[in-house]
C-alpha cells in the first residue's frame, strides 16, 4: 500500500489536475493509482463536468471519488478563499474498491433488513467493509443513511462528509469514476487488506461535571440529577473564570455521552450538540439532539484555543495507541467554520497532524458537515474535524 497526495492552485482546471496528477504520480513511482480522492473548489464550478475525464486523461482507470469544497486539502496544506484542486491517490494491493452513487429517495425503511443495506451500498458484511462517504447536504437525508450502515456495517469504519461551496440544489459536484452527480450522495466500500482508522476532534472542553438525565422528553432536556439544566449553569456560572464565562454566553455545547457502559466520560467519549433553546422560566433547554433519561452528560465550551487542544489531545492519544500501527495515508473532513476563519491563520489543523504523526500523505476539504463515529455510533458533525487514517491490514 502507498499513497501520495497533491495541492495545486492553478487558476485553470486543467493544469491544475496535471499538476496534482503529476506529482502523485511520480510519488507513487511503479506502483498503479487504484483509488484517486479528488476535492475541487467552487472557483471551477463552470467546469465541473469536465474532471472525471480530465483526471482519466493523467491517471488512468484509477476510481475517481471527490467533491466540490469551500475550502481544499492537501499534501498537508489548507487552501481556503482560493481556486485549489487536490488529488490524495493510493495503490492498494489487495484491497477491492466498489462505488456507489445513492439517490435522496432510495434508502431502504430504517426498520428494513441488514440485505437491504448491503444490496443499497453493493457489498455485504461478511466482507468486512470500511467506508467514505460523500453527499450534497441539499438533496440527501445523511442521517438516515448512517443509521442504516451503523446498523447493517456495525463494525465498519465510516468516514466523510458533506459537499460545499454551493449556496443551493444544483451547485455541488459529487465524482464517482466518469460521472458527475448534483444531487445524491456517492461512496466507496473499501475491502480486503485495509484498516479505517477514525479520529474525531469535536473542538469542544468540559465544563461542570458529567451528570445524568433525570428528565426530558424527545430534545427537551428538562432535568439533570433531579435539578433544572439552567439552574445547574446558574450554579455553576459564578465558579467559572471570567473567559469561561463569556463563553458560556455564545460557545455553550452540551456533551451526549453515547455509550451506556461509559461511567467515567473522558474527552472523546461525548457526542457534542448545540443548545438551540432555553426557557428562563421552566429552565429546560432545547438540545439538537433526541435525548434519553439515564443518559450521562457534561456541558462545553468551544473557541479556538480549547479546538486546538481537543484536536492535539485525540491525535496524541491515536498516536501513543497506534505506535505499532504504520499509516500511509490520510482523508481529513473539517468544517467550514474551522481553518482560518477560527484560528486566524491557514494549516492549523494539518500541521497538527504532521507533529503528531509524521509526513503522512493527507487530503481532503473543508465541509458543510463532517461524518465520523463517536463510541461507536456515526454521526454528522459540525464544528468538526474528522480523519481517516489508512493502513495494511496484514
Amino acid at each position: 500500500m502507498k499513497w501520495a497526495s497533491a495541492i495545486s492552485e492553478q487558476t485553470s482546471l486543467g493544469r491544475a489536475i496535471e499538476e496534482c496528477a503529476g506529482k502523485v504520480r511520480q510519488s507513487l513511482g511503479q506502483e498503479p493509482t487504484d483509488l484517486a480522492a479528488l476535492f475541487v473548489s467552487h472557483h471551477y464550478r463552470a467546469e465541473f463536468d469536465l474532471v472525471p475525464s480530465l483526471v482519466r486523461q493523467h491517471l488512468g482507470p484509477a476510481l475517481v471519488l471527490g467533491c466540490s469544497g469551500g475550502g481544499i486539502i492537501g499534501n498537508g496544506l489548507e487552501v481556503e478563499q482560493r481556486p485549489a484542486v487536490s488529488i490524495t491517490a493510493a495503490s492498494l494491493p489487495g484491497v477491492t474498491l466498489s462505488g456507489f452513487h445513492l439517490a435522496g429517495d432510495s434508502l431502504p425503511d430504517l426498520d428494513a433488513a441488514p440485505q437491504s443495506w448491503e444490496e443499497l451500498v453493493k457489498t455485504t458484511a461478511s466482507q468486512s467493509p470500511h467506508f467514505v462517504l460523500l453527499a450534497d447536504p441539499f438533496s440527501f437525508p445523511v442521517q438516515n443513511l448512517l443509521l442504516g450502515l451503523d446498523y447493517a456495517f456495525a463494525r465498519a469504519a465510516k468516514i466523510g462528509g458533506l459537499a460545499s461551496g454551493g449556496q443551493q440544489q444544483g451547485e455541488n459536484a459529487l465524482f464517482l469514476g466518469d460521472q458527475v452527480h448534483r444531487s445524491g450522495a456517492i461512496g466507496v466500500a473499501l475491502q480486503g487488506n485495509i484498516t479505517v482508522d477514525t479520529v474525531v476532534a469535536q473542538g469542544c472542553r468540559p465544563i461542570g461535571k458529567a451528570m445524568r438525565i433525570t428528565r426530558c422528553q424527545r430534545n427537551l432536556l428538562q432535568e439533570l440529577d433531579g435539578t433544572a439544566p439552567l439552574a445547574v449553569l446558574r450554579d455553576m456560572f459564578p465558579r467559572l473564570a471570567q473567559r469561561d464565562q463569556e463563553l458560556m454566553r455564545h460557545s455553550l455545547f452540551l456533551g451526549v455521552v453515547m455509550d451506556e457502559f461509559i461511567d467515567a466520560p473522558k474527552q472523546g467519549d461525548f457526542l457534542i450538540r448545540n443548545v438551540v433553546g432555553m426557557d428562563a422560566r421552566s429552565g429546560v433547554m432545547a438540545i439538537g439532539e433526541m435525548l434519553k433519561e439515564g443518559q450521562m452528560v457534561q456541558f462545553h465550551l468551544r473557541d479556538a484555543q480549547t479546538s486546538a487542544d481537543d484536536l492535539t489531545a485525540v491525535l496524541e492519544r491515536y498516536a501513543s495507541d497506534n505506535r505499532e500501527n504504520q499509516a500511509q495515508g490520510a482523508l481529513l473532513f473539517s468544517c467550514m467554520g474551522r481553518g482560518q476563519y477560527l484560528y486566524g491563520r491557514p494549516n492549523h489543523d494539518t500541521e497538527l497532524f504532521k507533529g503528531r504523526l509524521g509526513a503522512v500523505p493527507l487530503g481532503g476539504f473543508f465541509c458543510n458537515g463532517e461524518i465520523g463515529p463517536v463510541s461507536g455510533t456515526t454521526f454528522l458533525h459540525g464544528y468538526t474535524s474528522s480523519f481517516g487514517i489508512f493502513r495494511a491490514k496484514d
